[in-house]
């Protein structure tokens, strides 16, 4: 369900491959939404949340070192977008809870987070990037 789609390549392969990876963080939260034989999914969406947030934090490190690397004029800006996606997953760690009846509507509250911001960052800011 949650790809990597084409229109989403910035045409930096190392970037690229960790939206990739991204992705499937997201795919992996999807998954779990639909999991009938999971009824109490706390344990995973915990595992995801922390699997996705060091991912990110190593992610914008390589894209910001990139970004340097090539004296990007916009990594002021990047950086800050980044710190306020951590701060977001912070936020969702924090108020995740173990409530059953909440579990489906949390995943689907990330997953839309997610998808929104990672889609809008990729195809507006990240896709500004200049190759190398």
């Amino acid at each position: 369900m949650y790809e990597m789609k084409p229109e989403y390549y910035i045409g930096i392969d190392m970037i690229d491959e960790e939206h990739k990876q991204l992705f499937e963080y997201a795919d992996e939260a999807y998954k779990l939404l639909h999991d009938e034989f999971t009824p109490d999914k706390y344990d995973k969406i915990d595992i995801i949340l922390e699997n996705l947030r060091n991912y990110t934090v190593k992610h914008f490190s390589d894209e910001e070192q990139y970004m340097e690397s090539i004296n990007y004029k916009k990594l002021f800006t990047q950086k800050i977008q980044h710190q306020e996606f951590i701060q977001k997953l912070d936020e969702f760690m924090e108020h995740h809870n173990d409530d059953a009846e909440d579990q489906d509507e949390q995943i689907m509250e990330i997953l839309k987070y997610l998808t929104e911001w990672l889609v809008n960052h990729i195809l507006y800011v990240d896709g500004q990037i200049p190759k190398n």
